[in-house]
């Protein structure tokens, strides 16, 4: 007989039954994962792949291409992008250059070290804390590590798991923690896990105005819970959680 899924097994589901199964990430390879967060700033997911797509194509995704490369070749990659062009222009030039100084450019090598280690070896890179550097462990399947991004964050805080702190990272480890018990340790689902959630916090669990009313998770939703009767529900909203308890983890 199947393991009966926990909590958080059954809100992946349930969000995968409403969304569907998730792309899989552009890479799996570290370097092209840290050049994909530096390449834009604020930038949507069509113009951050956009703008990845044009510094394959034109420039090269490998360690030595983008130092080879001139400060126009660059701009011309990052401008396509949302803006800061300047400013990711040299985020990708640094994290090259670290690649090679510190790396020998071969950032693979990083990908077998114990977990500690690995992740502190990716946080020396430009916009990459420790969220990040887990998420390349994750995404790598190199560690299957439950890493998550703001987004997926906000929906698991409003779900009630591990409350908010007043700084992120201690909001983040808090999280973590509340659900590690909860999780399918393989990388396969929790990259699909990290994906939904982001998913959902982008389209439906917005930072201001979530579409609480349309959540496919509202009925045990803390945050929508906590909004007592000022928000009108729909006749037949409870489709949340609740309903999926008795179903069997993957």
């Amino acid at each position: 007989m199947p393991a009966k899924a926990t909590p958080l097994q059954n809100i992946i589901r349930r969000l995968e039954t409403v969304s569907g199964r998730p792309k899989p990430p552009i890479t799996t390879d570290p370097f092209e994962l840290i050049l994909w967060e530096n390449v834009a700033y604020l930038a949507n997911d069509d113009e951050r792949a956009r703008a990845f797509s044009a510094l394959r194509e034109r420039i090269g995704t490998k360690p030595g291409c983008i130092s080879a490369a001139s400060g126009e070749e660059l701009l011309a990659v990052t401008r396509q992008g949302r803006g800061f062009a300047s400013q990711c222009a040299e985020k990708l030039r640094r994290a090259d250059q670290i690649a090679l100084r510190l790396f020998k450019g071969n950032l693979k090598k990083s990908l077998q070290l114990p977990y500690l280690q690995a992740r502190k070896a990716f946080q020396e890179f430009p916009g990459i804390g420790e969220p990040g550097a887990e998420k390349i462990l994750l995404f790598s399947s190199a560690q299957p590590v439950f890493a998550l991004e703001s987004n997926g964050l906000r929906v698991l805080r409003r779900l009630g798991f591990g409350g908010e702190r007043k700084i992120y990272i201690a909001t983040y480890r808090a999280v973590q923690a509340a659900v590690i018990n909860q999780i399918v340790p393989k990388c396969g689902w929790l990259i699909r896990a990290h994906q939904l959630l982001r998913q959902h916090g982008q389209e439906v669990c917005k930072t201001n105005r979530p579409r609480c009313e349309a959540c496919c998770l509202n009925s045990d939703c803390r945050f929508y819970q906590s909004q007592g009767t000022s928000r009108e529900r729909p006749s037949g909203s409870r489709t949340g959680v609740s309903t999926l308890r008795s179903t069997s983890a993957e």
